[in-house]
């Protein structure tokens, strides 16, 4: 009997010593297959940021048989990464993938795999179907999923990134920086420019596009090819909706890796009301750009006058960046002498009016924009046939976008009728009333950020230049593609200077009772910017002594305000007041309150237990 329980608890021990083995064993597969995905996780994004740089090096330059041949190589490299991550995934991690991943996610890791065929089979002689060969075995059909593929892997870094807390502020910052920086090298390329410019001219074009100014020192007709004119297109682009706008659209829709942080955080970057709204209010924003600047372009090419452009893809090509520049208030233009041209002057005048409402349409916020399609939305609700008839809300506008509309409404009627009554005998002078009043309402809606000039601000009266740099620095709506302090900002200042002349406690607005908070910021914002004019203006006439004081001035209200007029200074700055324009312009778009909140995080709250005291204001 002792010797059977001994037999037994030989096997048990036996038993636990396997199940212990296997445990460990299966532990250490465990940290293995770990390791190798965290070494996948960084090593994919940063050979991403490699065939991007490929591409591009193969676009930008006339390519020699041994560049032709180092491109290739980098970019099979990529493929063959690429692929092998997503292989050891499938193999490795197949719970995980299959329960992350999105069916858009799976065609792109799908394309990734399809385009090893040619390294496992060789192209036949005489294929089944020739296109779907001529297409498979393409090195532009290889190319384009290569290059789609790492854009995708960049914006998942990215809401990686959101996802582990990084300040936001911080984050938009560095990601504009990093475009500028991408942007100032690929518009040094070769195929970009029709000869050499100087690194100091590329970096300040890539500033003004990412930050959506419209100052150059260069004229775009005569530098940049039709290639250098897609990457300035795609810089506005990307610096008009922001950084964050297209990485979270990537990452939503394109996987299904979505933290409650990164939805939270894009919530409040495009100022979606609730967590169930926020995909459709990002969908809306996109499809609301595209559609608009689309439409812009179809008006834009038949308000061109023949002799503009010259053949047919040429004007198309001008009307699509105009349309572009113009709702992304970003001022450039590719027609030879911009908007001054003596065509357009002299033509009826149908472009300035489509240009304005362009840059009506991308100065008025996204919120609203979203405010609006609600409001479209809920009666569209109430007229179908049959539908349940909804109540009508007590506030189909919310207070921003009511405070929105009428200041914009307020400062375009004014700003119109003042240049009118100004200019009349000055720059307008010889025009027909009809001109006059077109290019009153030009010259109204562009100084607040998008920086067209129709007529040239030097020959200005003195009090017109005050009353454009007036508009210049107040801008358009928050959370718009405008620059400027915003409407937003002076409505709330403009309420609180109301209630303390009237002696309200609070700070009435429209039936409401606006948020101190809100009035704080503003007055901080109008503090700043105020600072920062004074300190740029005062350092360009330091650097540039032999420029008027008037030009300077003018110029660095332009360049903070990201609004692209100019006196004519531009190209007469030195290579360090280009440089500080270029901070002045960064810091405008990122906004200055914001990285200064960014820099300096959260901190602890411990003005509640001071002691309230009160100082003498007169």
């Amino acid at each position: 009997m002792a010797s059977l329980n001994s037999v037994k608890d030989a096997l048990n021990r036996r038993r636990w010593k396997l199940r212990l083995d296997l445990y460990g064993y299966s532990r250490r597969w465990e940290d293995a297959v770990g390791a190798v995905a965290r070494i996948f996780e960084v090593l994919v994004p940063i050979v991403a940021v490699g065939a991007l740089v490929a591409l591009a090096l193969g676009i930008g330059f006339d390519r020699t048989a041994f560049d032709r041949r180092l491109i290739a190589a980098m970019l099979r490299s990529a493929q063959g990464i690429f692929a092998a991550g997503i292989l050891f995934n499938l193999i490795f991690r197949t719970r995980l993938t299959l329960r992350s991943h999105s069916a858009l996610k799976w065609a792109s890791d799908i394309l990734v795999l399809v385009t090893l065929l040619p390294w496992a089979y060789p192209r036949p002689e005489h294929p089944l179907i020739p296109v779907l060969d001529t297409v498979l075995y393409s090195r532009y059909f290889i190319y384009s999923v290569l290059g789609a593929y790492s854009v995708l892997e960049l914006s998942f870094g990215v809401m990686k990134l959101v996802g582990k807390r990084t300040n936001p502020s911080l984050m938009m910052a560095g990601s504009f920086f990093f475009f500028i920086l991408a942007g100032s090298l690929a518009l040094m390329l070769p195929n970009c420019t029709y000869g050499p410019i100087s690194y100091i001219d590329s970096l300040f074009v890539s500033t003004s596009a990412v930050c959506i100014t419209g100052l150059t020192p260069l004229d775009l007709p005569s530098t940049f090819t039709p290639l250098g004119l897609l990457v300035i297109a795609l810089m506005v682009q990307v610096g008009g909706l922001g950084v964050l706008t297209f990485t979270s659209f990537f990452a939503i829709f394109f996987s299904g890796r979505r933290s409650i942080y990164n939805q939270l955080m894009l919530r409040d970057f495009i100022y979606s009301k609730s967590m169930n709204a926020l995909v459709p209010a990002l969908l809306y924003i996109l499809s609301f750009t595209l559609v608009v600047e689309l439409g812009g372009a179809v008006l834009v090419y038949f308000s061109l006058p023949p002799e503009i452009g010259g053949d047919t893809p040429g004007r198309l090509m001008i009307a699509a960046f105009h349309s572009l520049s113009a709702f992304c208030n970003a001022g450039f233009s590719y027609i030879p002498e911009g908007m001054s041209n003596a065509s357009l002057m002299a033509g009826n005048g149908n472009i300035y009016l489509v240009t304005s409402l362009l840059v009506f349409a991308g100065g008025i916020g996204f919120p609203n924009l979203v405010n609006f399609k609600e409001l479209a939305a809920f009666w569209l609700r109430r007229l179908r046939p049959g539908g349940r008839r909804e109540p009508r809300p007590v506030h189909i506008f919310d207070l921003n976008t009511r405070l929105v509309m009428r200041t914009t409404i307020f400062l375009f009627v004014f700003g119109a009728v003042a240049f009118f009554i100004l200019e009349y005998n000055n720059t307008l002078a010889g025009m027909s009333l009809y001109d006059k009043i077109v290019q009153s309402i030009f010259n109204s809606l562009t100084p607040r950020s998008a920086g067209f000039a129709s007529v040239n601000p030097a020959g200005f009266l003195n009090g017109t230049l005050v009353l454009v740099m007036l508009l210049m620095w107040i801008g358009g709506a928050s959370q718009s593609l405008a620059g400027g302090i915003k409407v937003n900002t002076l409505a709330a200042v403009l309420l609180n200077l109301r209630a303390i002349v009237s002696g309200y406690s609070g700070i009435p607005a429209l039936n409401r009772n606006l948020a101190t908070s809100s009035v704080r910021r503003a007055n901080a914002v109008v503090i700043l910017s105020i600072l920062s004019l004074g300190a740029y203006t005062f350092t360009i006439l330091m650097l540039e002594p032999e420029l008027s004081a008037r030009g300077v001035v003018f110029e660095c209200v332009s360049a903070i305000f990201t609004v692209g007029t100019s006196l004519g200074i531009t190209p007469a700055l030195g290579a360090v007041s280009k440089g500080v324009l270029c901070s002045a312009m960064f810091l405008g778009r990122v906004g200055i309150i914001s990285l200064l909140c960014g820099f300096m995080g959260s901190r602890t709250d411990r003005s509640e237990y001071l002691p309230t005291d009160s100082i003498i204001i007169n």
